[in-house]
């Protein structure tokens, strides 16, 4: 028997776990005693994040198809099909990086496509996070989580906007309660009254969508009773004057209509926000997967530089990823418009470094996002190589999603399970998962952390390996790497951020970036004496609010929104195929307010059909208190995709979809 300290593979806080090995299978799991992040804690997912390892049903062997089934092929020949592809269909290729896999298989996966020439390469954060990265970029100079989870307890005030944290990130909620013991007042906005919202000091209970008509109203308010903090204003930001000005007309009185609360409460919540010497902003995809995403992160921004609630312990404005490497696929360039470090493709500065080290003449054009290449498919895009993403149910409108595939020429998918996605494939390559591989994930705190191989999957391969293969067939130099170490070194020269990160310093606990220099000991805290922007300050923009894309209607009454579950985990890939979590739910469901239910004459159970414009599905009845004339639909479950309602609607600047909001109607079967 062995134990093999690792990082959990869900969600984005990092849980340090020590997988328990006996003759090559993982029989159990315990949490890391005194990991600075869980603590000697787990949620559920992480207690079972095992058990899918050693499903039956993983890839073993590359399939390639034939007569529209899979034919076992070997490795070589597989590597040369695909390498005989991409030199034929090079201009018109797209790549699609993972937040499941490691920094340094982000890092190659990214580099392999810019070699070739193209800057068309993404991953499922222009789905989830890429506001987070437009907004705090252009606000604070850098698109991360401020502050660090442990430092959430300092918190004397949090608002909670679009996170359901004790189902999506319990092991963070941990540290909210331990706050709210500490006499920290907890404020939850959220269009449903979920597990997160009963311990709330205060509930906005507001409509999908409106967030920032009702953070404009809450700095209406500050402003107004002139609450904000003056000095720091003053010797630390930019553009208050014009920011000022343009929140004028969001009053409480206004802002209630749009939002559908209180204009007392408003107000309430605003006092309550700038009373406390230390506020924090928490937020999830509540806030970002809308189509003005980047203005909702903008709106968060503005509160904390208006009461000064920036680089100190207990404040800041604090995303919370989704996925366990989200952050570090964002970190290490898997993005259409930056190289790693967040340095921009189309800054020759910045560009002839890389070409520097890389040896290659490189493309300056910004590439296609995800959404983008899936709409190209058959015309600007004929290639595409997939790295364990699933966009045939995370992306919106699935069922054009799926018509997009059929019409691409050739479609590589790289992964450890036969996914919705992977068929569609024309070849697919077995990938090792995390525990069968060694390398490093970035949590949301900007966390580096080493994950350890513990057990051999016999034929599949670690992804940068299968990348470094296919770079050699394609006649490509500078991917001869040796092991995931070698590539971390790497990535070291060209990032910033990770400069002074090396695997021999990061044992248990990690760093957080950035850390300029090898004696540098990380940074939990941003922006403390100057922002990272160009001058030192940080920039108030403006937000307004705009109305969704698409509105309720006779025909579409309701208001959908998507979202986790605590048993199960994005398309469900993993999550279901643990006894445990499926034993838990494994069907899908939709949440109606018990007054909408009356109406419609259904009850708890009823199975129902739940239609858009862009498709339909089935689902079960669940009554709860979500708002009146909303809807609730978990997206874990490919066969109830709530993906198939959604609308593809983008947000301007960060090209996010708006998955978080479309019009449905409710259909008695």
């Amino acid at each position: 028997m062995k134990i093999v300290d690792t990082v959990c593979p869900y969600c984005g806080v990092g849980c340090g776990v020590g997988l328990i090995v006996v003759d090559n299978r993982i029989v159990d799991v315990e949490p890391t005693k005194f990991h600075p992040v869980n603590e000697g804690k787990l949620c559920i997912k992480g207690r079972y994040c095992f058990e899918f390892v050693h499903n039956e049903n993983r890839l073993k062997k590359p399939l390639i198809r034939k007569n529209d089934e899979f034919q076992e092929i070997a490795w070589n020949k597989a590597i040369s099909i695909i390498a005989k592809m991409i030199k034929e269909y090079k201009d018109e290729i797209g790549f699609l990086a993972s937040a499941k896999c490691t920094n340094e298989e982000n890092y190659v996966l990214q580099k392999f496509a810019r070699v070739l020439g193209t800057n068309n390469i993404d991953h499922c954060a222009r789905l989830c996070h890429a506001p987070t990265v437009v907004g705090l970029g252009e606000a604070f100079g850098s698109g991360a989580m401020t502050n660090s989870i442990e430092d959430i307890e300092e918190s004397k005030c949090i608002l909670l906007i679009g996170s359901n944290t004790f189902e999506q990130h319990p092991l963070i909620a941990r540290r909210i309660l331990k706050a709210k013991e500490n006499n920290s007042k907890i404020i939850v906005v959220d269009p449903r009254k979920t597990h997160t919202a009963r311990f709330a000091d205060v509930f906005l209970q507001i409509y999908p969508g409106t967030n920032v008509a009702l953070l404009n109203g809450i700095m209406n308010v500050i402003l107004r009773e002139e609450l904000y903090d003056y000095e720091f204003i003053k010797k630390r930001t930019k553009g208050f004057e014009e920011f000022a000005k343009s929140i004028e007309k969001y009053t409480p009185e206004f802002v209630s209509k749009i939002c559908g609360i209180k204009s007392e409460l408003i107000e309430k919540v605003a006092r309550m926000y700038v009373e406390s010497d230390k506020s924090s902003i928490i937020y999830c995809m509540g806030v970002t997967q809308f189509s003005h995403g980047s203005d909702n992160v903008k709106a968060c921004c503005n509160l904390a530089l208006l009461t000064g609630n920036v680089g100190k312990p207990g404040t800041g404005v604090n995303p919370l990823r989704g996925q366990n490497n989200v952050q570090g696929a964002c970190d290490m360039g898997a993005l259409p418009n930056v190289f790693p470090g967040y340095q921009k493709v189309n800054d020759d500065k910045l560009r002839k470094k890389f070409e520097e080290i890389w040896k290659y003449k490189l493309n300056g054009d910004v590439g296609l996002t995800v959404t983008e290449m899936i709409n190209e498919a058959g015309k600007n895009i004929k290639f595409l190589y997939v790295m364990g993403e699933n966009p045939a149910v995370s992306d919106p409108d699935v069922n054009h999603v799926k018509k997009c595939l059929k019409k691409l020429d050739f479609l590589v998918v790289q992964d450890i399970f036969l996914s919705d996605t992977a068929e569609f494939a024309d070849i697919l390559l077995p990938a090792c998962c995390w525990a069968e591989k060694d390398g490093t994930f970035t949590n949301t705190e900007r966390r580096v952390q080493l994950i350890r191989k513990a057990v051999e999957l016999p034929d599949a391969l670690p992804d940068w390996e299968i990348i470094k293969m296919v770079a050699k067939e394609v006649g490509l130099r500078g991917f001869n790497y040796s092991c995931a170490e070698e590539i971390f070194n790497e990535i070291r020269k060209v990032t910033p951020q990770y400069a002074g990160i090396t695997y021999k310093k990061l044992e248990i606990n990690g760093i957080q970036w950035p850390c300029p220099t090898e004696d540098h000991p990380g940074t939990p805290i941003l922006h403390t004496d100057k922002f990272a922007t160009s001058d030192g300050l940080g920039k108030f923009t403006i937000a307004e609010y705009k109305e969704p894309f698409e509105k309720p209607d006779e025909e579409y009454p309701f208001i959908l929104t998507t979202g986790r579950i605590i048993f199960h985990y994005h398309t469900g890939t993993m999550t279901r195929k643990s006894e445990h979590l499926k034993g838990e739910i494994n069907e899908c469901f939709v949440e109606v307010n018990p007054e909408n239910a009356k109406e419609l004459s259904i009850k708890d159970g009823d199975l129902v059909k739940v239609k858009s414009k862009r498709g339909e599905i089935f689902a079960k009845v669940r009554i709860s208190n979500i708002k009146k004339g909303v809807v609730f639909i978990p997206f874990h479950f490919a066969e109830s995709s709530a993906n198939k309602l959604t609308v593809c609607a983008l947000d301007e600047k960060s090209k996010i979809p708006e998955l978080k909001l479309c019009a449905v109607k409710i259909e008695v079967v």
